[in-house]
C-alpha cells in the first residue's frame, strides 16, 4: 500500500511562482490568469492520484481558483466529491486562500427540479455541491445556463438569497445571451449583490462572446469575465496534428467529434504552430495568450491530464 506524505503548500507559491493575478472586474476578487477546471479528468473517470498531483502542482504554483459544475466529472458529481476528499486530507489549512466556484443549469437528476433554473433545483443544486466537496459555503455560484421557460426574477433572486444565506460570497452567471445578462446585471445591482463575473466559451475558434457583445458589456460595467474552454477542448493544440491519438479525448467521441479534426483547421494549426516557434511558444500558449490578451478577459480555464501538461499552460504567465 503507497502511504501518501501530508501535503504541506509550497512556501514560495505566491513570492516565486510566474503567477500573475487580475482584478476580477470593479470587486476586490484577484483571480489567477490561469485558473483551474474540473470539467475533465477530475471524476471517478481517472486516478485520484492523479487528480491530487495535478492539484497540488496548481496551488504550488500559486493558482488558487479551482472551478467545478455540479454536473462535472463521470458520474455527474464526481470531480466534486473528488475535491471533497481533497479538502479534507489536502486543502483545509489553506482554504482561506482559494477561491471555488461551482454551477448549477444543466441536468443533474431526474424530474422536473433536476434541470435548468428554477429556485428549487439551484438551492437543492449547492446544498448536494456543499455536501460533496465538504464545504460550508464556496466562494462563487453561477447560474449555468440561461432558463427561457422560468421567469428570469426567480432565477436571479434564488441567486440573491444563496448569498444573503452565507452559502456562497459571490454569484456569476455562465452562457447567457447578452439581453438576459444586462437584466441580470441590474437586478442583482439593485439588490446589493453585484454580479461578480461571466463565465464564457472564448477561444481563437469561437468568437461568440466578442460577436455577440458580452465582453465588452461585462468590460463596460465592472464585470469580470473567465474563459472555458480556451483550448478548445484540445483542438488548439499539437495533440491531433498528426492523426488521432487512441487515448484522447477525440477518439472516445463524446465531447469532441472527430469531424472537427478538417484540413481547415490542420492548416490553421499549422500556421499556428509557426507563429508559436517564432514566439518561443506552443500552439496551446499561442491559444491560450490570444484568450487572455482580450480586453475585459480576467482568466482563463484550463484542464489538464498532467503535472506536465498544466505546466506547459501556466508557462504563458513567464
Amino acid at each position: 500500500m503507497t502511504t501518501v506524505s501530508k501535503y504541506i503548500a509550497s512556501p514560495e507559491r505566491y513570492t516565486k511562482s510566474e503567477v500573475i493575478y487580475n482584478r476580477c472586474g470593479k470587486s476586490g476578487v484577484l483571480l489567477p490568469k490561469v485558473s483551474l477546471g474540473f470539467w475533465h479528468n477530475f471524476g471517478q473517470e481517472g486516478p485520484f492520484e492523479r487528480s491530487r498531483a495535478i492539484t497540488r502542482f496548481a496551488f504550488d504554483h500559486g493558482i488558487n481558483h479551482f472551478d467545478f459544475a455540479n454536473n462535472y466529472g463521470i458520474p455527474a458529481g464526481s470531480a466534486e466529491e473528488t475535491f471533497g476528499r481533497l479538502m479534507d486530507e489536502d486543502f483545509r489549512p489553506y482554504r482561506d486562500e482559494l477561491f471555488i466556484s461551482t454551477k448549477a443549469g444543466y441536468l443533474m437528476w431526474d424530474g422536473p427540479f433536476g434541470d435548468w433554473g428554477s429556485r428549487k433545483y439551484l438551492m437543492s443544486s449547492l446544498d448536494q455541491s456543499l455536501q460533496r466537496m465538504h464545504l460550508d459555503y464556496v466562494d462563487l455560484f453561477y447560474s449555468h445556463r440561461f432558463d427561457p421557460n422560468t421567469p428570469i426574477e426567480e432565477t436571479l433572486q434564488a441567486l440573491v438569497d444563496i448569498v444573503r444565506q452565507g452559502k456562497a460570497l459571490y454569484v456569476g452567471i455562465s452562457n447567457w445571451p447578452l439581453e438576459p445578462l444586462r437584466k441580470a446585471h441590474a437586478y442583482l445591482r439593485e439588490r446589493d449583490v453585484p454580479l461578480l463575473i461571466y463565465q464564457g466559451r472564448l477561444n481563437m475558434l469561437n468568437r461568440e462572446p466578442i460577436e455577440q457583445g458580452i465582453l465588452d458589456f461585462c468590460h463596460g460595467q465592472g464585470v469580470g469575465f473567465i474563459a472555458f474552454s480556451p483550448l478548445a477542448q484540445g483542438l488548439l493544440t499539437d495533440r491531433y496534428l498528426d492523426g488521432i491519438p487512441a487515448d484522447s479525448r477525440m477518439a472516445k467521441e463524446h465531447f469532441l467529434k472527430s469531424e472537427r479534426r478538417t484540413p481547415e483547421l490542420l492548416s490553421y494549426l499549422h500556421e499556428l504552430e509557426a507563429k508559436g516557434k517564432a514566439n518561443g511558444r506552443t500552439i496551446a500558449q499561442e491559444a491560450l495568450n490570444w484568450v487572455l490578451e482580450q480586453k475585459g478577459v480576467t482568466s482563463v480555464l484550463v484542464g489538464a491530464s498532467s503535472v506536465e501538461q498544466l505546466a506547459q499552460n501556466l508557462a504563458i504567465m513567464k
